[in-house]
């Protein structure tokens, strides 16, 4: 009888002590952070890699939409954004996504890149998003100059969902990149512009020509006018490139930008 309880003894104590192994353990392991995130990717881990560092350990992220577009400047692939957004999501909500300004809800539609990502103080306006823009003036290759401003208007409310981000006749601004009058023989003039920035209320949204996404060079990328317009009704006046006023030009944003919703818009800016 002695014997048997001491045996018990024995195994409660033994399972008492790997407890307070398995718990010490668990209180040493540090969370991971977007910093460590941040230094993975930097130090050349494979993205898949990372992805399931995440997966296996205790998150501890910021995936508030300013946070997100940090990571992408600094390199992080959406894979492993989309990992932390998904770990921060499983967590319990009072210590997940909501501490950080942004609810289960919003991190879930940031997951996913052709939703609209929206919280209750401003949506996320993305990379490569079409800006429909219209020449505010006449421009002509005969009269312009290199480095003469050319402005533009938004042609039509910029929206992220449902929620405007910036009002139709918003200005716009672009540089002339490269104006030569036609020469002799018939040569024909040359214009183009090079595109900066969208004012939306207090918010300079940068601007380029094209849609692609690959490679530095599409950065304020310039824009062949004729090229993009061909000679048809532009090319006027001893085949000068001639466009007047109200032209519409399509043109993309160049970096994910946090934008608040315009003030006086009746629709809320939450997650749809």
């Amino acid at each position: 009888m002695t014997i048997a309880m001491t045996g018990r003894r024995w195994i409660c104590l033994w399972a008492l002590i790997v407890a307070l192994a398995c718990a010490a353990s668990a209180q040493t392991r540090k969370a991971l952070t977007n910093d460590d995130v941040v230094n993975m990717t930097k130090q050349g881990f494979d993205s898949s890699l990372i992805v399931k560092t995440i997966q296996t350990s205790q998150p501890n992220f910021d995936v508030s939409p300013q946070a997100l577009i940090d990571l992408k400047n600094a390199g992080v692939s959406q894979s492993v954004m989309e990992a932390m957004l998904s770990a921060e999501s499983a967590q319990p909500a009072a210590a997940g996504g909501e501490s950080h300004g942004v609810t289960a809800m919003e991190a879930n539609a940031g997951a996913d890149p052709t939703r609209p990502q929206c919280a209750a103080n401003g949506c996320l306006l993305r990379d490569a998003t079409e800006v429909p823009l219209k020449f505010a003036a006449d421009l002509n290759s005969k009269t312009a100059s290199d480095g003469d401003s050319v402005e533009f208007v938004l042609a039509d409310d910029l929206k992220v969902g449902d929620v405007v981000v910036a009002k139709k006749d918003s200005h716009a601004t672009a540089t002339v990149s490269n104006a030569k009058r036609a020469g002799m023989m018939g040569k024909p003039g040359e214009l183009n512009v090079q595109l900066q920035y969208l004012i939306a209320g207090d918010n300079h949204v940068r601007l380029r020509g094209t849609k692609g996404s690959e490679g530095d060079s599409k950065t304020g990328a310039a824009v062949a006018l004729t090229v993009l317009f061909g000679p048809v009704g532009l090319i006027k006046h001893g085949k000068n490139v001639d466009i007047p006023a109200g032209t519409a030009l399509t043109a993309y944003v160049d970096q994910d930008v946090w934008l608040p919703a315009v003030a006086g818009d009746s629709t809320t800016a939450v997650s749809k």
